[in-house]
């Protein structure tokens, strides 16, 4: 073969190649256009081919997780760690999270008192005080501040997207629809989370579930003081009569109002709160990652006797302080 042809050949392959890898990339670029038609969890669950029934049982999963009895003294805690948990969309129950956390803590202090020990370090008090301080950071205060963290995004998001879908519930029902069918017009345009949490609460109606009950246990579940008062609405409404889009309109309104208010207070408390949370979450930190980098900047002084009280005392005074800081940031509006 002469090299001309070898040549247009060559060039044949490279145009198809070229051809080829434009067509595919024009076909992916639509499937995930067509995709992102789906703007919430649920609409992408029934697209990808689930039935309602495993769309709800993987939602409600997602939602408030699986049980695990607690024992009588985490009880309380338990309670909030459940409520934190819901409010992040974590999917995990408290028992399950409170375990995990334990596990970890115990594994890390173990590890640290082997580490110690391998370094020449002698194992006493201080030493065992320090590691556990070390777990108990590492393994239970890291994880519940980022899940706190998460919790808190997803109600400010929730928040945002509450008065938008109310003025689409009131549009449905003047023009018409059902409070079922008004919801529903919710999960299709809403995009998450409030879109898949309608869609629990819609999927629960369509099963048996009492209208009420299912926002009721959307309300617990996001823990929105809005939409505590969307529920109250309903059941006064439902109880009492009424014009219902005309309540929902004035409370879209109210709820418009105070968000407002809440920006302009978070805006007047925002060097508050920055001071709050870098007082708070940068001793964490600090610590954690100067004993992941140098542990032997805090081993070598944890054998002084002076040292137990003087930690002690350390961690009572951040305890303390940062019940006072959190009390003094969180203004309630």
């Amino acid at each position: 073969m002469s090299a001309a042809a070898i040549r247009l050949l060559v060039l044949a392959l490279v145009f198809a190649a070229v051809v080829l890898a434009i067509e595919g990339g024009m076909r992916w670029y639509r499937t995930q256009r067509g995709g992102a038609r789906a703007i919430n969890q649920r609409l992408r669950l029934i697209a990808s081919g689930f039935d309602r029934p495993e769309v709800l049982a993987r939602l409600r999963r997602d939602a408030w997780g699986d049980s695990i009895e607690l024992p009588g003294f985490l009880a309380a805690p338990g309670h909030k760690l459940d409520g934190l948990l819901r409010s992040a969309a974590f999917g995990m129950s408290p028992g399950r999270v409170l375990f995990l956390m334990l596990l970890v803590v115990a594994v890390l202090c173990v590890l640290t008192l082997f580490g110690a020990a391998a370094l020449g370090f002698a194992i006493g008090l201080g030493t065992v005080l320090m590691a556990a301080a070390f777990a108990v950071a590492a393994g239970m205060v890291l994880p519940l501040m980022i899940i706190a963290q998460r919790a808190d995004r997803r109600r400010k998001k929730m928040a945002e997207q509450f008065p938008v879908a109310l003025d689409i519930f009131v549009r449905g029902l003047r023009a018409g629809h059902p409070v079922a069918a008004a919801l529903d017009l919710l999960t299709q345009e809403m995009a998450d989370p409030i879109g898949s949490e309608f869609g629990i609460v819609t999927d629960e109606v369509a099963y048996g579930a009492d209208l009420r009950d299912a926002l009721q246990n959307m309300a617990d579940r996001c823990d929105l003081d809005d939409l505590r008062m969307f529920v109250v609405s309903l059941s006064v409404q439902n109880e009492t009569g009424g014009n219902l889009a005309e309540i929902l309109e004035n409370l879209s309104k109210v709820i418009r109002d105070r968000a407002s208010m809440v920006l302009m207070v978070r805006a007047l408390s925002s060097e508050g709160r920055m001071t709050a949370t870098i007082l708070t979450a940068l001793p964490i930190l600090a610590f954690v990652a100067l004993f992941l980098l140098n542990p032997i900047f805090y081993l070598q002084v944890a054998g002084d006797p002076a040292f137990s009280l003087g930690f002690g005392c350390l961690i009572g005074l951040y305890l303390i302080g940062y019940v006072s800081i959190r009390r003094l940031v969180n203004i309630k509006v």
